[in-house]
């Protein structure tokens, strides 16, 4: 794997200046918490070592993919948890969901 973890960990601390990561109140140390997530990304990379490059990218899209689509739930659940309104964006989204039509 051509990125080790600390580099990997320290490029999501960047990424995360411009879209922090509400930590609350959890009992970890954020920055152990980017860096097993680091090193657990460049793990999974590694056992793509025998993958061509189509099917690496489309695996850690999938990735991606899923990560993004259980964040978005977790984030509406904490919403309604807490009675609070959702982004104009997301209420779009999950308006047109109702009513059974395809996202663009």
């Amino acid at each position: 794997m051509p990125i080790q973890p600390e580099q990997l960990a320290a490029l999501m601390h960047e990424v995360e200046q411009e879209d922090p990561i509400d930590f609350a109140d959890l009992p970890f140390p954020e920055d152990e918490l980017r860096t097993l997530v680091a090193t657990h990304l460049c793990e999974m990379a590694a056992a793509m070592e025998n993958f061509s490059t189509e099917d690496r990218l489309t695996t850690l899209l999938a990735v991606s993919a899923k990560l993004v689509l259980e964040n978005l739930v977790l984030h509406v659940q904490l919403l309604r948890r807490h009675g609070l309104p959702v982004g104009e964006n997301v209420e779009a989204l999950l308006g047109r969901l109702r009513k059974g039509e395809a996202p663009e």
